[in-house]
């Protein structure tokens, strides 16, 4: 990290920072001015990773699920070293087995916009409606257990639910249609439905993009507190 670079971190990371802190969510045991205290720049890349036993280029803090995806010559100690480390720092760190196309964060997202993108679509519901099924129903569940454990939880276990309900499944997916185009024409029409809501100037985005950090801040504290035994 240039130095320039470092100083403009450390100015937008002190305000972050303190917010976190008075809001109870700073992560690690050291105070704010500690942890900044522990950054420095340089002018290169080569001296900036000189006898760095980490490297992480796009640390998440607001989501703290991380996804590991070794190499096929990484060690496995490695793997181990950066779960640990991961955790220890209060992130939700998990293992990909094998490499795939787009994680396996955004390969879930993008089957549920492929899905809600049709459905808009086809005018089968609102853009507004559509968020509502997230953010009302299936995120209710989702922000505590996952699909699976889902399934697990809705029937005499996974075996009961797959026998109950895997043909109805099977059958709904039968009607899904190919991957959306995302045409120029329903984007206007999600887009004005958005705007609605939130006008996509950079004033209002940004304020919607604070309370959306704040609301994750909040619910990472009350899942803390609801931690099953």
């Amino acid at each position: 990290m240039a130095s320039s670079a470092a100083g403009c971190v450390v100015i937008v990371g002190r305000k972050e920072m303190k917010l976190l802190e008075q809001a109870g969510s700073l992560k690690g045991s050291l105070s704010v001015e500690e942890q900044l205290s522990l950054i420095s720049g340089c002018p290169n890349i080569q001296e900036a990773v000189e006898g760095a036993m980490h490297i992480q280029v796009n640390p998440p803090y607001y989501i703290p699920l991380v996804e590991l995806v070794p190499h096929p010559e990484t060690a496995p100690t490695t793997v181990d070293r950066t779960h640990a480390l991961m955790k220890k720092i209060g992130q939700c760190p998990m293992r990909v087995q094998k490499e795939v196309a787009g994680f396996v964060l955004n390969r879930l997202q993008y089957a549920i916009i492929s899905e809600a993108w049709r459905l808009v679509e086809e005018g089968i519901v609102s853009p507004s409606d559509l968020d509502l099924v997230m953010s009302e129903g299936l995120g209710m569940r989702y922000a505590f257990i996952g699909p699976l454990e889902t399934m697990h939880l809705n029937a005499e276990g996974m075996l009961s639910y797959c026998d109950r309900y895997s043909e109805g499944i099977k059958h709904v997916l039968q009607t899904f249609g190919p991957i959306p185009e995302f045409s120029r024409a329903t984007a206007e029409k999600v887009n004005q439905d958005m705007c609605m809501k939130v006008p996509d100037d950079p004033e209002h985005l940004a304020a919607r993009r604070q309370w959306r950090d704040e609301c994750l801040m909040r619910l990472a504290k009350l899942k803390s507190q609801v931690q099953p035994q």
